[in-house]
């Protein structure tokens, strides 16, 4: 492979070491992104691609479904994503999985399994583990791999990576970006990732439906705790009446956490029948405990998971139970 320089780090990384020699003896490696995809797996993903298909590596990067955000196709290889796996891979590598059955389906007991990621609640379920919660992102950790190993970083791996750390940080608000993630995201730029180019693809071409759903959302408020808790969620029939997508009202949450009173609040959609539960806050209450506690996960102050039920006000409860037991 091409090389770049390598910079030093006081981690041990010799992990990033192992994982590169698992990827040059292997005959064909399946990259798998998370079930219901973000911009951090898919842009992991595609940064590895981008390295792979330069460099002449059979690969195939795979979704569980055909279902993917379309605001990132801006993305060089996202065309090439699948939802087949090919009949034949020998590696497989999983970005921002934070548990083991967020990669869709189960994997050959036999096959290797690269797993990187930055979840709080990862068990580490893979043969090599590049686990670490208190990076920013995925694509942070992927940025690492690259320079550990001395790996040229192209404009369009530069693009993908750059795109994954500024959504997963909330475009550098969140406590996990420090100056090593400022000074990443600088070299990126200088190898040709674009910041207002991406702002422009990922901020500026919402739907009109987006438009139409959020009102809903946001109409179905409701605080507690002297609005210190936020719950909103969107019904299944919203969905059909606006001609929204799931993802066109997710920035519904984050307007609610803009608000100064709110320190902690939970979002519910239905998915193939089950509640699906998103949860953030402010401050020291980790939402991970509670998202754990339904077999979900994520981070401190960003979290989720699923209830088993397609009743919204059931699950609705079912979660607040939990945050009122420990929040104080």
């Amino acid at each position: 492979m091409k090389k770049d320089f390598i910079v030093s780090n006081k981690i041990d990384m010799s992990v990033y070491t192992q994982a590169l020699e698992l990827i040059e003896q292997s005959r064909y490696i399946l990259i798998i992104t998370h079930v219901n995809p973000d911009a951090d797996s898919i842009s992991s993903a595609l940064a590895l691609s981008n390295l792979f298909y330069e460099n002449k590596i059979k690969h195939k990067v795979f979704n569980i479904s055909s279902d993917l955000p379309q605001n990132l196709d801006f993305l060089n290889r996202f065309d090439k994503i699948t939802d087949q796996l090919p009949k034949f891979f020998d590696l497989a590598i999983s970005v921002d999985c934070g548990t083991y059955p967020r990669l869709g389906f189960k994997l050959d007991e036999n096959i290797p399994l690269i797993n990187f990621d930055h979840h709080k609640s990862n068990n580490n379920f893979g043969k090599l583990n590049i686990v670490d919660p208190m990076k920013s992102s995925t694509a942070e950790i992927i940025y690492d791999f690259f320079k550990h190993n001395g790996l040229y970083i192209t404009k369009d791996s530069a693009t993908a990576l750059y795109v994954g750390i500024y959504d997963d940080s909330l475009a550098f608000s969140l406590g996990r970006c420090d100056e090593l993630t400022f000074d990443k995201v600088n070299f990126l730029v200088q190898c040709g990732a674009s910041p207002s180019g991406i702002a422009n693809k990922l901020l500026r071409r919402d739907s009109l439906a987006k438009y139409r759903i959020i009102p809903k959302v946001l109409d179905s408020l409701e605080l507690f705790k002297e609005g210190e808790i936020a719950t909103i969620y969107a019904k299944k029939e919203w969905f059909k009446e606006t001609g929204a997508h799931n993802r066109d009202c997710e920035d519904a949450l984050d307007m609610i956490m803009s608000m100064s009173i709110v320190k902690v609040a939970l979002f519910i959609r239905l998915v193939s029948g089950k509640a699906r539960v998103s949860l953030r806050s402010k401050g020291s209450f980790d939402v991970s405990k509670i998202a754990g506690h339904f077999a979900g996960g994520g981070h401190f102050n960003a979290a989720g998971c699923s209830v088993d039920t397609d009743d919204i006000e059931k699950a609705k409860d079912l979660i607040l139970k939990e945050i009122f037991e420990l929040y104080k």
